[in-house]
């Protein structure tokens, strides 16, 4: 919790695997926008880093950032100390001990079934750089940040060299700039670029997922060559891990690049270019270009259903039933299936053959099912059981005893459980493939707000914001703020002053008006003194 946030801000945008906000699908999307027209691919396994990686090079890594002691010597700790998996003398009171009998626990129809058929279906079908997930020591969900600050590096390593790799044209219509993307060519289509050549721009990029990298060059093969063994010398000094020219090989992209369980390959389109010439004249003519293609395996999705034991053979794949869901009932078999059609059609979301593939993956899955129910409910061929069971498998096979065998009706009372059929049994009810433009420079919301954060709280962003303001004549809301409080107290000192002078006045003319009027007491009180002693002697008189 305390690192993510600080990593996250300044990990490499060429890494997409263990990080929140990115996923495979990133990764295709930037490949599809990014990768079009590039001629040699690298692709490189570094799996075997995140295997065997030393303690002191991950420390050596975080220290780079990291400055307190303690977080430092807390995942030192945790890589150290060996982990213990089991007790020395477990195995001998396994032995001693004798399992008790326990009555079988059979559920009602109403009860939910504990069923990890589909979870363990669908993580066997992760693809094969998506399956290695690094955890060292005691480190726990702490192991993949800290594979990813190990290979940063190489990611920073990289981007150096695509710099250096640039070199633009300018009888090219596209990437005539280090941040040019598909704008400067055709808009309508994103991955078209002109074929490439002598007069054209040199480019090169680069993607990680994992221990997995993928390098795209548009040049001469020499380049590519060049670029491999200053590859080599570079892991070889860093992560102390030996490569060859085999473990990097260079491939051109006719012969389809495999990445994520997609095959990366071009078409060669011809499309029409008009544009005006000189004198108002429109000339129309055929052009040249390459329209990069990203689609699904289909051979790796077979291998994945063979691991499955969903299929049986390899040039053409016979369904097998799927036995371990047996004792399931048939909606619960269907809904299963429903959950590995979905999640299938979302992974082969941005595929140009999704379609194709989805729709292969529910006749397996169908097959599969219909062999299943033919064999639980003897009903001996797959023919039967779709002409009872309709196409989706959707209506009950084995009708309770005593009632009526209309399901409609059943359904309606009540009395028969509703059964979902099969998804996508039709291949015009498979979506279509996503084509949305990915966006240039695209960057996680909670990344760009960490970016944010940080800038703002630079005190040189502040004063940047300050002059830029004072020169364009504007008040920030800040000063404003300020200024009117700062008026609001310099007036509220004045009148406190006012006030104060006001108040000794009045004070003064209140003491001077009782001074008076005591005088005037006095005053009245002697000349009653006076004439009554006057009136005391004339009376004695």
């Amino acid at each position: 919790m305390i690192l993510e946030p600080i990593y996250e801000a300044r990990f490499s945008q060429k890494s997409y695997a263990f990080r929140p906000g990115r996923n495979a699908h990133t990764a295709l999307r930037v490949i599809r926008r990014n990768f079009a027209g590039y001629l040699w691919y690298i692709k490189g396994d570094l799996s075997t880093v995140l295997d065997g990686l030393k303690v002191g090079l991950v420390i050596s890594a975080m220290m780079r950032d990291v400055r307190d002691m303690k977080v430092i010597d807390l995942v030192k700790l945790a890589l150290v100390t060996p982990v213990i998996t089991s007790r020395p003398d477990e195995g001998e009171k396994k032995k001693k001990t004798k399992r008790k009998y326990q009555k079988k626990r059979v559920l009602a129809d109403d009860e939910p079934k504990p069923d990890p058929y589909w979870l363990e279906t669908f993580f066997g079908f992760a693809p094969e750089e998506a399956e290695k997930l690094p955890s060292w020591g005691h480190c726990g969900i702490l192991s993949p940040l800290l594979a990813n600050i190990c290979l940063d590096e190489l990611d920073r390593w990289m981007e150096g060299k695509i710099k250096e790799f640039y070199r633009p044209s300018k009888s090219d219509v596209i990437w005539n700039c280090p941040e040019g993307e598909a704008e400067q060519g055709n808009t309508s289509w994103p991955e078209f670029v002109p074929t490439s050549g002598p007069d054209k721009t040199r480019k090169m990029d680069y993607v990680r997922y994992g221990g997995h990298i993928l390098i795209g060059v548009r040049g001469p093969r020499a380049d590519a060559a060049t670029l491999r063994k200053q590859l080599i010398e570079f892991v070889d000094q860093r992560y102390m891990l030996k490569l060859d020219n085999e473990s990097l090989p260079i491939e051109h992209i006719t012969k389809g690049i495999m990445f994520l369980d997609h095959v990366l390959c071009r078409r060669v389109v011809y499309p029409t270019l008009r544009y005006t010439a000189t004198g108002g004249k429109i000339i129309s003519e055929k052009g040249v270009g390459t329209l990069l293609s990203v689609t699904a395996s289909l051979k790796q999705c077979i291998k994945q259903f063979r691991k499955l034991s969903f299929i049986k053979g390899d040039r053409d794949p016979d369904p097998q039933p799927c036995f371990r869901m047996f004792h399931a009932t048939q909606a619960h078999t269907n809904a299963q299936m429903n959950k590995l059609l979905a999640t299938m059609a979302e992974w082969y979301r941005y595929a140009d053959n999704r379609k194709k593939i989805v729709n292969f993956c529910s006749y397996i899955l169908r097959g599969s099912l219909a062999k299943l129910y033919a064999a639980k409910y003897k009903l001996r061929s797959r023919a039967k059981v779709y002409t009872i069971g309709s196409r989706n498998l959707s209506r009950p096979l084995k009708e309770k005893k005593g009632q009526s065998p209309d399901y409609q009706n059943l359904l309606r009372m009540g009395l028969a459980e509703s059964i979902d059929g099969l998804l996508y049994t039709r291949m015009s009810l498979v979506p279509e493939a996503d084509y949305t433009p990915f966006p240039s420079n695209w960057k996680p919301d909670h990344e760009k707000a960490l970016l944010e954060y940080i800038r703002l709280d630079d005190p040189k962003t502040m004063e940047e914001q300050q002059s830029c303001i004072g020169e364009q004549g504007l008040v920030s809301p800040q000063d404003y703020i300020s200024m009117l409080v700062w008026n609001y107290k310099r007036n509220a000192i004045a009148m406190d002053q006012l006030s104060l002078f006001k108040s000794s006045g009045n004070k003064l003319e209140k003491d001077e008006q009782l001074l008076l009027d005591s005088n005037h007491e006095n005053t009245d009180y002697k000349t009653k003194e006076e004439e009554e002693s006057k009136g005391l002697h004339a009376a004695r008189m």
